[in-house]
């Protein structure tokens, strides 16, 4: 991976962190947003990962993303590389967490929500306040009413307001609200928590859990089922998951 100029990179054990790192309120502008993309790329095709963390350096999580970048000549080539950020998310088969503190506003708000868990510092400020300038937050739009419901999104969206974390905890974007002092702790157990497990079958959950989203309940029983035991059930992992605890030992992952 080339040299990074708005982020740093690491990954250890499994577990990849991404840390937003562009003073001063870690504002996504287009060269930023490339170099995400580029990032997250050579995860899509990491094998190894077992899961995905974005930390945000300074003050603030993201503040948003430029305003200059809205402008009609501009908007276009913003909007495709900021889509190509939840293009790239959904292509990640491994939990994806937002590890939130200070502001989480406007598309940092849509990148948080892009994320499958969002852990909240108490200090955590959210909100789409796009309305004020005469926007409107299109992956908000499309992804706040499936998490939050159809009246809830538009309030969101139409006032503009900011939400604490302990207010977003009750809307339900938010998994998880955690003191300051207990907040770095917190994320490194839930990471340690995932990692623990084979890369494959993390995967294969996620997967499972992905494929029915939106089926009836009686479908997708049967699509999870189905995976279960035609997958699942006839990978290596698998197999020493039984045998590691029947020989009350750890097991010893294959991913395979």
């Amino acid at each position: 991976m080339s040299e990074l100029k708005y982020h740093k990179f690491e990954k250890t054990n499994g577990a990849a962190r991404i840390c937003l790192a562009r003073p001063k309120h870690n504002v996504l502008n287009l060269d930023m947003m490339k170099e995400l993309n580029s990032v997250l790329e050579s995860l899509c095709s990491d094998k190894e990962l077992k899961c995905l963390v974005f930390l945000g350096e300074g003050k603030s999580w993201c503040a948003g993303v430029e305003v200059g970048d809205h402008k009609p000549e501009c908007a276009p080539e913003m909007i495709e590389t900021f889509d190509r950020i939840f293009d790239l998310l959904g292509q990640l088969d491994v939990p994806v967490i937002a590890a939130v503190h200070g502001a989480c506003l406007g598309g940092g708000m849509e990148l948080a929500i892009g994320c499958d868990i969002v852990f909240a510092s108490a200090n955590a400020k959210f909100g789409q306040p796009e309305i004020k300038l005469g926007f409107f937050p299109p992956y908000a739009a499309a992804r706040l009413p499936e998490i939050v419901g159809t009246s809830k999104a538009i309030e969101i969206c139409t006032t503009g307001r900011t939400y604490t974390a302990r207010e977003a905890l009750e809307l339900g974007f938010v998994s998880k609200v955690v003191e300051e002092e207990k907040f770095t702790e917190t994320v490194d157990a839930l990471v340690d928590e995932i990692c623990y497990n084979s890369p494959l079958i993390i995967r294969m959950n996620k997967r499972a859990i992905k494929m029915v989203r939106g089926c009836e309940p009686r479908e997708a029983a049967k699509k999870t089922n189905d995976y279960f035991l035609n997958s699942l059930m006839k990978t290596e992992d698998t197999l020493e998951g039984i045998k590691s605890f029947e020989e009350k030992r750890k097991p010893v992952w294959k991913n395979k």
